[in-house]
């Protein structure tokens, strides 16, 4: 039985030479592209991903198979039939990133006509992410979920349309990626207030760094219901 290895090329650039650790061969001019094979993870040594449910349905934790070696690590972040699998059937039509110091919250955020899936996770440092039931007739209304995101772990949060969504920076820098099943609609953004008291939401911070435009939004009692998302059948 023969075993193929997929290899892996990276493109460098001409203007440089490439010292070789192996073979004896010194520095080699690059006079025109060269392409560097190394090992690639195949499907046999890629586990699962994990879904974890979480304390309301639908929201899920995902954690992907992380392969390693003294180079570094490779992981697939998103593979939409093995999503599919899973029971997340979103089409993603939007990446979004952003940059925040420590302390920094942002939230709770919603779209009402253009509903927004989210799959949320961070490429540096550690937050705190809130996915919040605002749907009318759910019977987890106005419950919250919390999960640590962080760099390290390269966990990711699956939350679906008709949440509201907010997160916390917990360390010096925090680099946060997330996919969105509807485009950003500026005249749609809608929110509740982070801090009201009738969620409790366990943020771990009282005095957080916050825009201006945030600290605005009403509390969830006082959004009338025809705008905030309708639970499905209801």
């Amino acid at each position: 039985m023969f075993v193929f290895k997929a290899m892996r090329f990276f493109l460098l650039p001409t203007a440089h030479s490439l010292s070789l650790a192996e073979g004896g061969g010194g520095n080699l001019p690059l006079a025109a592209l060269r392409f560097w094979p190394g090992s690639f993870p195949t499907q046999e040594n890629l586990a699962p991903l994990q879904r974890i449910e979480t304390s309301l349905p639908g929201v899920y934790e995902l954690r992907p198979k992380i392969f390693q070696d003294s180079r570094g690590f490779f992981l697939e972040t998103y593979h939409r039939g093995k999503f599919a699998e899973l029971g997340i059937m979103d089409a993603f039509v939007q990446d979004n990133h952003s940059s925040s110091s420590m302390g920094t919250l942002r939230g709770l955020h919603y779209q009402l006509r253009h509903p927004q899936a989210k799959l949320c996770r961070v490429i540096e440092g550690e937050a705190f992410d809130v996915a919040l039931d605002i749907r009318v007739g759910s019977p987890t209304f106005g419950r919250w979920a919390g999960l640590l995101l962080s760099a390290r772990e390269q966990n990711q949060i699956y939350i679906p349309t008709g949440f509201a969504h907010g997160f916390v920076a917990l360390t010096e820098r925090v680099q946060f990626l997330y996919k969105c099943s509807d485009f950003y609609d500026p005249a749609d953004e809608r929110g509740i207030f982070w801090n009201d008291p009738a969620l409790n939401i366990s943020w771990g911070i009282t005095s957080p760094l916050i825009s201006e435009k945030d600290a605005k939004y009403p509390t969830l009692s006082c959004v009338s219901p025809e705008n905030l998302p309708r639970y499905p059948g209801k």
